[in-house]
């Protein structure tokens, strides 16, 4: 589970988290320290979860949906991402979490940082940014002015925008239409998740909720 060690800095951190500067790769201005250990799942009582598969995909034990314990203290409806481990923790009352599994950005393309779920958007659309389009343009010029929402799209069924004050940091948790990047580092920068679990923490996560990404 998350160890007492966990957000040890998290009051000064939110605090701060206002005066964040609008940069895509903007740090947390006291970062927060963290210590990923095993995860220890308890009951889920009377909370639904995803399936364990993912289409005809059957989901690895390590990225299923659970419950699991965390740090006294968290904050119910913050999402925390951590990379070490590819999970996405979605803080409930009670000192539970619901644990998804997640991709994330490749070597160099990884975001860190706390932001606000500033919009929620259902089958999106999507576009590359211009540094994609830049680093890969055989790959992303195509995509240029944008693709609509559906299951093709590589946003997949749900996105939850990351936004620093009123910017948009380009930053995302959405779904994907790739089921077997879930626990790798694959992406351009934004968080995957099942179409499954992303709709499920889509339907959970109020506008204005905070992320923290490690």
């Amino acid at each position: 589970m998350l160890t007492r060690r966990h957000f040890i800095r998290a009051s000064a951190s939110v605090a701060a988290l206002g005066a964040l500067a609008p940069a895509v790769h903007a740090a947390i201005e006291d970062p927060l320290a963290l210590t990923v250990t095993p995860d220890t799942v308890v009951a889920s009582g009377d909370i639904v979860l995803p399936p364990d598969m993912e289409g005809d995909y059957p989901i690895p034990e390590a990225y299923r949906a659970r419950i699991v314990p965390v740090r006294p203290g968290l904050t119910p409806n913050d999402i925390h991402l951590v990379r070490q481990n590819y999970h996405l923790y979605f803080i409930l009352p009670g000192d539970r979490a619901i644990r998804y599994g997640i991709a994330v950005g490749q070597e160099g393309l990884f975001w860190t940082g706390a932001a606000t779920i500033g919009r929620k958007v259902e089958w999106p659309s999507w576009r590359p940014t211009d540094d994609m389009i830049a680093r890969n343009p055989g790959a992303y010029a195509q995509y240029a002015n944008g693709m609509p929402g559906g299951p093709g799209n590589p946003l997949g069924a749900r996105a939850l925008y990351f936004y620093q004050g009123d910017h948009d940091t380009t930053i995302r948790v959405h779904g994907t239409n790739s089921p077997r990047s879930i626990g790798s580092s694959a992406s351009n920068g934004c968080f995957r998740m099942y179409n499954s679990h992303v709709i499920d923490l889509y339907s959970r996560v109020p506008l204005g909720s905070r992320a923290f990404a490690y």
